[in-house]
């Protein structure tokens, strides 16, 4: 089990809710999106999470949108902090990110890409935040245990584990949920990644994405049994700057919840 916050995940507590834009795109949004998702977790009684990235360094075309400024978009983070009193979680590209982030967040993330990345994830060990590691496309679940060694290596053991789809051939990705099981025999808590898993992978200039399935795949993952549901939510997806194809309406936000609510207390009651 891992606490943030006073906010338990794992060890069969309620599911968590991980869930903001992919990207600070101004704090007028970033605003609205935190204040409407508390919104609902307060009338749900969900435990909740905010998720931005502060800067995108994982974009398919050197064209696409990648922040408004490191320095600008952690300062809205961070008053996302603390005027809100909810923890924080962002990705990070780079050991000079590392650094940067940690003074802000709660919860410093690995992209699936750099699952494999030594230093990284030795450096993300060493910040003493919670690192939530995202399971490469191209690693095998039973894999990803060496990636929890090497963040174990620095004494820390407050890591999370991902699952966000595994490449299917070219530009598409499949879920197997069998992979939230093998990676919970670790010890730490899964999290399910119900957006990025939708993506349909660098077509053209951007990725797509088929967001009708964020619902099926967020009850499959709560029956398996997870420990937080990872979702990026968008007020406006279709005008999103970043993964504007598999980002969840915010106004779906509360459906989905309620289901997938009922599912993971019924799975950890039975």
């Amino acid at each position: 089990m891992i606490e943030i916050n006073g906010i338990r995940i794992g060890g069969n507590n309620p599911l968590v809710l991980i869930a903001g834009p992919c990207v600070v795109e101004n704090k007028e949004m970033i605003e609205q999106s935190v204040s409407e998702i508390l919104k609902i977790t307060d009338k749900l009684k969900i435990p909740f999470i905010f998720k931005s990235s502060y800067r995108k360094a994982n974009r398919t075309s050197i064209n696409s949108f990648s922040g408004i400024g490191n320095e600008k978009a952690l300062y809205i983070l961070e008053h996302v902090k603390t005027d809100y009193n909810v923890p924080v979680l962002t990705d990070i590209h780079s050991l000079a990110e590392i650094r940067e982030a940690s003074r802000v967040v709660d919860i410093i993330q690995i992209p699936a890409f750099l699952s494999r990345q030594t230093d990284l994830l030795v450096e993300a060990g060493k910040s003493g935040k919670v690192v939530n590691i995202k399971k490469g496309q191209f690693v095998a679940p039973a894999d990803m245990k060496h990636a929890v060694e090497k963040v174990e290596s620095t004494g820390n053991k407050k890591i999370l584990l991902t699952e966000r789809g595994s490449s299917f051939g070219y530009n598409n990705l499949v879920v197997d949920m069998r992979s939230l099981v093998i990676m919970k025999e670790f010890g730490y808590p899964v999290v399910m990644d119900a957006t990025h898993s939708v993506q349909l992978p660098s077509r053209e200039s951007t990725s797509g994405g088929e967001p009708k399935f964020i619902k099926p795949l967020s009850r499959a993952a709560a029956a398996v049994g997870i420990d937080a549901l990872f979702l990026e939510v968008h007020p406006d997806p279709a005008n999103a700057l970043s993964d504007a194809q598999s980002q969840l309406p915010l106004d779906k936000l509360e459906e989905l919840l309620i289901e997938v609510k009922g599912i993971d207390e019924r799975v950890k009651n039975f």
